[in-house]
């Protein structure tokens, strides 16, 4: 006979372990790979080697009482031209699209690549994903985005969430950036929870006031 105390414990251990794949798209060459080994590692180098295909990495967070996994998922800048993207999208529950702000043609791509990504992947409920749009490079110039106004509507225009300036090498806005995805990750998930079993929600789960303690070294 099953203890009813034990499938409880066991339910709310369940709870508070979340694992959200989470893709980092962009052009060749915007420092994608550099932003998640900053995030994930703390570390920064100007000799990474060109992504070729997809490469992962996992982070931890503790999340007030949850422990949230990431899986980042580093795909290759020219991979929007190969028909392997549908296949690495699967499963996504959000997603960084990043751009050179010293290039404006990973500026210009960003819309492409967001369409591609719409095109491929949905949730459950019919929506995209969330998404934010990192102006990576930020240390070596702010003239693409100085009029935050104007990035405020491309993002409200073509579906982002949000925006931030980052920089791997001086680790600016990352782990901020990677917050505020997480918390709408979680948001879009208790949505699509609550339209699935509507009365079984608990009232801790469904609050969406959750904020991560600190980036783990």
């Amino acid at each position: 006979m099953t203890n009813i105390s034990s499938y409880s414990n066991g339910m709310q251990n369940l709870r508070k372990e979340h694992l959200y794949k989470v893709l980092v798209i962009g052009d060749l060459g915007v420092g994608k790979t550099s932003i998640i080994r900053r995030y994930v590692h703390q570390t920064y180098s100007t000799n990474y080697r060109a992504t070729i295909g997809v490469d992962f990495a996992l982070k931890v967070l503790n999340w007030n009482s949850k422990t949230i996994r990431l899986q980042l998922w580093d795909i290759a800048g020219q991979e929007r031209f190969g028909n392997m993207t549908r296949v690495y999208y699967r499963e996504a529950m959000g997603a960084f699209i990043v751009y050179d702000v010293t290039r404006h043609s990973t500026f210009e791509a960003v819309v492409k690549w967001k369409e591609d990504l719409d095109s491929k992947l949905t949730l459950a409920d019919g929506q995209s994903i969330a998404t934010v749009l990192l102006a990576n490079k930020c240390d070596q110039g702010r003239e693409m985005t100085s009029n935050g106004i104007k990035m405020d509507q491309f993002c409200k225009d073509h579906g982002f969430v949000g925006w931030f300036e980052t920089s791997a090498k001086d680790n600016q806005n990352i782990c901020e950036a990677a917050n505020f995805l997480v918390k709408h990750i979680m948001a879009t998930e208790n949505e699509i929870l609550k339209s699935v079993i509507p009365d079984t929600i608990s009232p801790q789960y469904n609050n969406r006031q959750s904020s991560c303690s600190s980036c783990l070294k």
